[in-house]
């Protein structure tokens, strides 16, 4: 597998500058990050606020991540007919009505419709984010680019939720929505502003036409069981160390943050993934993970040792994101929008099964077997992509 436009010379590709659209597209990734973990930390405040129970607005969560999987899967490839800047920019637009009908619902209902909203915006935003930075990529830094857009899930894990926490505390959880919706309304447009050069647009490939490209199935496949390990076990970490070690909810945070800063670490290590090519390491770092996860097993009685082994995971987990959407994006340029598409809705869909079957385990067994079940996807995942990379 080559990467994204080497017939530049090599000596051209070292003196390339990332360009400035890459970092307004990390600050994309951030918002949308921002709300997909917002409503966790403040749950119980909105509950509180709308007379619900914290499992029933939870629900928001998941009309977002279900309107965002079916959004990628079936609007996604609208972003090869009419331009990722384009669609994104729309697409940010619709993000931003929906955050501010969530600052304003009445009532629960409401506010899990506005929620699906935002994930139907999201659906779209996402694979045009990822296909945006694999064009606006140098030859030969497409790694770094893709890996510095990456860190916007660090910008919203690190400040994003902590400062969700901080802002319902002061001024309440509907500021935290219509920050949010203002932050979302200045990326638009910056998005609209930019001057991106995406070359000639072509025809709307369907979900099916896109599986058939050569390569999407078993990429796709190590996806999901790459994203379903990591839903499943950050998913039941903070009730392992409140439950389990007897640990305060803040204590959760500081996981978070650590996961947030490896994750972020890694963008200075990823030209390495551009020196070694990404076909090659992909299986090694899907292995890497599965090694973390048998970690994470051992050490699950250790707070100390648990906020070591996650600053890894997240680590090893960016090398592993960015060198699956530096495949998917090189497998044919003129169907980006739509692998992109179907790459993030298997990543929701992941969300979804990865958090209900390791919820079933989590309740016979206990936290332990989680990171080991983990471990056993990522060897599945292993075991594609070496098929493929053949």
């Amino acid at each position: 597998m080559t990467n994204i436009n080497q017939s530049i010379p090599a000596a051209s590709a070292e003196r390339a500058r990332i360009p400035p659209v890459a970092f307004m597209l990390t600050a994309c990734v951030g918002v949308i990050g921002s709300n997909s973990l917002a409503l966790g930390p403040i749950a119980p405040e909105v509950a509180r606020s709308l007379g619900a129970g914290v499992p029933a607005v939870m629900t928001a969560s998941a009309a977002f991540g279900l309107g965002t999987a079916a959004s990628a899967v079936f609007l996604g490839r609208l972003i090869d007919r009419h331009g990722a800047r384009r669609m994104l920019a729309v697409a940010l637009l619709v993000l931003a009505v929906g955050l501010g009908g969530s600052a304003v619902a009445p009532a629960l209902p409401l506010l899990v419709a506005a929620q699906l909203l935002v994930g139907i915006a999201a659906g779209i935003a996402l694979p045009a984010i990822y296909t945006l930075a694999a064009v606006v990529a140098p030859a030969g830094r497409e790694s770094e680019t893709i890996g510095l857009v990456l860190t916007g899930w660090t910008l919203s894990m690190v400040a994003g939720v902590p400062l969700s926490a901080a802002v319902a505390d002061f001024a309440g959880w509907r500021a935290v929505y219509a920050l949010v919706a203002a932050a979302t309304l200045i990326a638009c447009a910056a998005v609209r502003l930019a001057a991106v050069r995406e070359g000639s647009k072509g025809n709307a490939t369907s979900p099916l036409a896109a599986l058939g490209v050569r390569g999407v199935v078993p990429l796709l496949a190590a996806c999901a069981a790459f994203m379903a390990a990591f839903y499943g076990v950050y998913g039941y970490i903070g009730d392992h160390l409140h439950a389990a070690l007897g640990l305060p909810l803040s204590a959760n945070g500081l996981v978070a943050v650590s996961y947030g800063l490896g994750f972020g670490a890694a963008a200075f290590l990823d030209r390495l993934i551009d020196r070694f090519g990404a076909a090659r390491l992909l299986p090694l770092i899907f292995l890497a993970v599965a090694g973390v996860y048998v970690s994470m097993s051992a050490a699950s009685g250790s707070y100390t040792a648990m906020l070591g082994v996650v600053f890894l995971w997240g680590l090893c987990n960016h090398f592993g994101l960015n060198v699956l959407i530096m495949r998917l994006t090189a497998l044919d340029p003129a169907k980006r929008g739509a692998i992109m598409g179907l790459n993030s809705g298997v990543t929701y869909l992941a969300l979804f099964a990865g958090t209900i079957g390791f919820g079933e385990i989590y309740a016979l067994t206990g936290f332990s077997i989680l990171p080991m079940a983990a471990a056993g996807l990522m060897l599945t995942a292993v075991f594609t992509v070496a098929l493929t990379s053949r």
